[in-house]
């Protein structure tokens, strides 16, 4: 069968021929139909991700969707290595596949799944937001952030503002939702203000998908508000401004927040998949709007090094 190997680690993989997959005990084979790329998916080709192999080869992707042999569809995720979602087909566990609605079709549940589950579970395993909360989304300008504005809505925020370095696309934010934007395009006391004026009016929850010097600002704002009977979940997912930040002491002694993340680990794996069944439930009612460019497995090569986040890309494959 055809699909996307890596032959040696760190370098794109090639389209080529691989032996069938046999489905073992407890196990069910899927016939792949759209795969997207995902930032794990290229971690783990090149090597660079906690959990890469080094043994190759290895079929790269780490979730799609397709149909079992009785033709259910299904979104599925971490197929048995070295087999993965890049190919005509792969197996996995029955409890890695997600039914998907009749109305949501394969592109868009390959593409939403991986950054809409990001979103659905920090906000509603983690968070475990309430109707009528308000919602700061920091880093709302890439897809995770887009569809953190739509989810929040969906679940019944009272009003989402939206933080992001990309002027030109925190601009059209309003059109999903955000009633509030910041741009974090200053660093100096204006940004602060801003900070402090929002949390003044009062911040729920805090999902964010920067960390760094943006995240210190945030938590130093809440400081200066100090409401003891609002506490803040913060709830860390991404770490695109940086790995690190400096958190005084001071700042968990002085207001009611909360510091957790969200993501492999903190959410227990059947939660998680949990998640991403109830986000391909709500995506069409939702009308959640996410971006993609679609090419045919054959073209991996070409398009593995070029490839973006924003839009999606999703490999088709049947």
């Amino acid at each position: 069968m055809k699909a996307a190997i890596v032959l040696e680690v760190g370098k794109t993989p090639v389209y080529g021929e691989c032996a069938e997959p046999v489905a073992g005990h407890g196990e069910v084979r899927i016939n792949v139909s759209a795969a997207a790329l995902s930032n794990l998916a290229k971690g783990r080709a090149s090597g660079t991700h906690y959990s890469a192999s080094a043994e190759v080869p290895f079929v790269v992707g780490v979730d799609g969707v397709g149909c079992l042999d009785d033709g259910s569809r299904v979104y599925f995720i971490l197929p048995k290595p070295p087999l993965g979602s890049m190919s005509e087909r792969t197996v996995v566990r029955p409890e890695q596949c997600v039914a998907l609605p009749d109305d949501l079709d394969d592109v868009t549940a390959a593409a939403i799944a991986n950054p809409g589950m990001s979103a659905w579970a920090g906000l509603r395993e983690r968070a475990k937001l309430q109707a009528g909360e308000t919602v700061l989304v920091n880093g709302a300008t890439g897809t995770a952030g887009r569809l953190a504005i739509q989810i929040a809505k969906y679940m019944g925020a009272k009003r989402v503002i939206a933080t992001g370095r990309n002027v030109e696309i925190l601009n059209t934010l309003s059109s999903i939702g955000a009633d509030v934007t910041i741009p974090l395009t200053d660093d100096g006391a204006a940004l602060d203000q801003a900070f402090v004026e929002q949390f003044e009016k009062g911040v729920d929850v805090v999902i964010d998908y920067l960390w760094g010097r943006s995240a210190e600002r945030l938590i130093t704002a809440a400081t200066k508000v100090g409401n003891e009977n609002m506490p803040i979940r913060f709830v860390q997912v991404g770490a695109i401004s940086g790995p690190d930040i400096t958190l005084p002491g001071s700042a968990l002694r002085s207001i009611p927040i909360e510091l957790m993340g969200s993501g492999l680990g903190s959410v227990p794996g059947d939660r998680l998949v949990k998640s991403i069944a109830e986000l391909m439930q709500a995506a069409v009612p939702g009308r959640f709007e996410i971006a993609t460019q679609t090419f045919p497995l054959s073209d991996v090569e070409g398009t593995w090094s070029t490839a973006g986040t924003i839009p999606r890309t999703v490999f088709k494959i049947a």
